[in-house]
């Protein structure tokens, strides 16, 4: 029996695509394996979880070198077996995605956001036309390298103790010296599991309006987000709060949008909220057409009479 071959760098990730495998696993009468690289903890980790989990252990290896990277995960995939390689969709694993496809000899498929066996087939759902739409794809070659998107499937829970098998790679240098690692610096907030969100766009006039929108959202026990422009092109806030294609899918409770006008980029990342309120001095906006409550009117006096109602000012 062939298997489904699990990797990522980050732990939580590795145990939403054991999630994502096992769900097809025995329609395609396949088995779950799981590799870690340098790390004994998660190794542990995706052992409870899966059974078996192999790991590599070469200090030549890098993580932030993903031909190095690619190379052990596609040695490993043909020692065990595996025709199918599952990786999270982050940014790395994008970048890795595609070097591994090459080495592998298999089609490739990245920020896949659903999966189902189809007449024997693994069939892979992902946004295509920059989000305006939903497609089904299914990669014909043999091997397969699929890229998943975070966050869409349940971490898988523990199951036992499992075993930890380690295994060799022979990774030759890629020419790339890493001089220096540094990590990012990241904003603590995490927008993906926040039940309320204040989404603000570029009718946010000024960054000096920033702590208002701020204190509605700390009031509502939510979190501030936006779209990319306010983060990347003025910088206003962090990376790590856009919403979107070039960010996160959210599905909160509520998602207040202030001045958004709903590119699709956008939408696409908050869809999937229970309940939308738009406001928007643009009554044609798009974002007003996917919305449960619109407000035609100004940012700032919205957001004023709604601190005042809380009774925060």
């Amino acid at each position: 029996m062939g298997n489904i071959l699990v990797y990522s760098d980050n732990s939580n990730y590795a145990c939403e695509l054991l999630s994502a495998a096992h769900n097809i696993a025995t329609e395609l009468g396949l088995g779950v394996k799981a590799l870690s690289i340098n790390n004994d903890d998660q190794a542990e980790r995706l052992a409870q979880r899966c059974g078996e989990a192999y790991r590599i252990q070469n200090e030549a290896i890098q993580i932030a070198d993903t031909t190095a990277v690619a190379s052990a995960i596609s040695q490993t995939a043909k020692k065990i077996d595996a025709n199918i390689i599952f990786i999270s969709s982050n940014r790395r694993g994008k970048e890795l995605a595609g070097s591994l496809a090459y080495l592998f000899d298999g089609g490739c498929l990245t920020e896949v956001n659903a999966l189902r066996v189809e007449d024997g087939k693994l069939c892979c759902q992902r946004n295509a036309l920059g989000g305006a739409t939903v497609a089904t794809q299914v990669i014909e070659s043999e091997n397969k390298v699929i890229a998943i998107t975070p966050k869409v499937f349940e971490t898988m829970a523990e199951g036992g103790k499992g075993t930890i098998t380690d295994i060799d790679a022979d990774v030759q240098p890629s020419g790339i010296r890493i001089v220096e690692v540094l990590p990012k610096v990241k904003d603590s907030v995490d927008i993906e599991v926040a039940e309320v969100l204040v989404a603000v766009g570029q009718g946010l006039e000024s960054q000096g309006d920033l702590p208002m929108v701020e204190k509605l959202a700390k009031a509502l026990k939510g979190e501030v987000a936006c779209t990319k422009p306010v983060a990347t092109d003025k910088r206003w806030l962090s990376e790590e709060r856009i919403i979107g294609l070039s960010g996160k899918k959210c599905n909160p409770d509520l998602a207040i949008l202030m001045g958004i006008s709903g590119q699709v980029q956008f939408t696409v990342g908050i869809r999937d909220a229970k309940t939308i309120i738009s406001v928007n001095t643009d009554e044609n906006a798009n974002i007003m057409t996917m919305s449960d409550y619109r407000m035609v009117a100004d940012i700032k006096d919205v957001v004023s009479a709604l601190v005042e109602t809380i009774g925060l000012s």
